[in-house]
């Protein structure tokens, strides 16, 4: 992404704060469309809870995307935005009363169902609005994936999914529930998959239940694969729009579809990770014992990831750069939150840095501001972009 504004915009502006690029936003949005459309009967859903800014979510829905949503606040915001409610896919593994109801209410696509429970709940509610809710059944694939301990999704002792055990069993019980009808069959492995060999076992593993399931006579119209794409947090400007032909191609030519299958994708952090950055202003250089502090007004309220997953975010001094500083010193990047774990990096280089120095925190677009929180009373972050800084 460029940040590329002179930083005397900025004068007046608060920090923290996220900015948006959105030619890099609508770059991704161009190139995602275009790899998808080249394989017959692909679809892409947007991850809303990877970043529910309003007015990325309207640039997202004027591309043509679906909505994948995980709450009821995210169908009625993707609402709001524009998505119809025909492209909207309602998972989650505990949907409440009430978000059911909504969902019945507006007409969604499909639900992604999670338990026999769930199921019956559904049956039940649309019985009593007069509805017939379209269900596909989260399959757990027992597929590891390359990636976090938390954010994979797809093994055994996950909450997320029905054992592939009682697929046949469940899928029976729903054709015959009065107010439901079954479409198809939703896969998730993971978040942050970068190696494309994660999604091939995905593949072989969805071929072996079709299989399965043709020998009873049942084929199902959608295979929802989900989403896990990953981006590069490492070296963002040399990747900034992820490999999105690689990605679907390794699907078109693993999986074995039947006739006039549709096969759908839940992006989110592929679409808007890089496209965001969390501008923050150093408040102190703390000179420790062994160590140096970079003290930031930005904190784990703000960007959870490092905290949470020990995730790591390249950062850039925007003031050095703009004075062209030379040399560099190594710091712990800290927030001013009161725990121990508001710790952003340890052992960072960067240009010499001083007090009211501009910090972003690249590859932020994806559950960063998203994920923010008021912990401390502090104030949520603002957001920007590129064309507000536009003469």
């Amino acid at each position: 992404m460029k940040i590329d504004f002179p930083l005397d915009c900025l004068k007046d502006i608060p920090t923290p704060f996220y900015y948006y690029d959105i030619d890099v936003l609508d770059q991704t949005l161009h190139q995602l469309q275009r790899e998808a459309a080249a394989h017959a009967g692909f679809s892409v859903h947007y991850a809303v809870k990877a970043n529910a800014n309003p007015r990325i979510l309207q640039r997202i829905r004027q591309a043509g995307l679906g909505a994948d949503c995980v709450s009821g606040g995210e169908i009625e915001a993707a609402l709001q935005a524009g998505f119809k409610a025909d492209g909207i896919v309602f998972a989650g593994v505990g949907k409440s009363d009430w978000e059911i109801e909504l969902a019945l209410r507006n007409d969604i696509f499909c639900f992604n169902v999670e338990s026999r429970e769930e199921l019956e709940v559904i049956n039940l509610l649309a019985e009593q609005m007069g509805k017939t809710a379209q269900v596909c059944f989260r399959i757990n694939p027992e597929v590891g994936a390359h990636t976090h301990e938390k954010i994979t999704t797809g093994k055994a002792e996950n909450k997320f999914g029905i054992a592939m055990t009682d697929l046949e069993s469940v899928i029976h019980l729903a054709m015959c529930l009065p107010s439901i009808r079954f479409i198809g069959l939703h896969f998730h492995i993971g978040s942050q998959i970068l190696e494309m060999d994660d999604f091939k076992r995905l593949c072989f593993r969805i071929n072996h239940l079709q299989d399965r399931l043709e020998a009873q006579g049942i084929v199902p119209q959608h295979i929802n694969v989900g989403g896990g794409l990953g981006i590069d947090y490492e070296d963002p400007q040399a990747h900034v729009v992820p490999s999105f032909k690689v990605y679907f191609d390794t699907y078109a030519q693993c999986l074995r579809l039947r006739e006039g299958q549709q096969v759908h994708f839940e992006l989110g952090r592929a679409v808007v990770g890089q496209c965001g950055a969390l501008i923050s202003r150093v408040l102190y250089i703390k000179v420790g014992v062994e160590k140096r502090f970079l003290i930031l007004d930005a904190g784990m309220t703000d960007l959870l990831r490092p905290a949470l997953y020990h995730a790591r975010h390249r950062m850039e001094n925007l003031s050095a750069r703009e004075e062209a500083r030379s040399g560099e010193e190594e710091y712990d990047v800290v927030g001013p939150i009161c725990e121990s774990s508001d710790v952003f990096a340890q052992s960072v280089l960067l240009p010499e840095s001083h007090r009211s120095d501009l910090i972003a925190l690249l590859s932020s677009g994806a559950y960063g501001e998203a994920m923010a929180s008021q912990y401390n009373c502090r104030r949520l972050p603002a957001s920007y972009f590129s064309f507000d800084f536009q003469h």
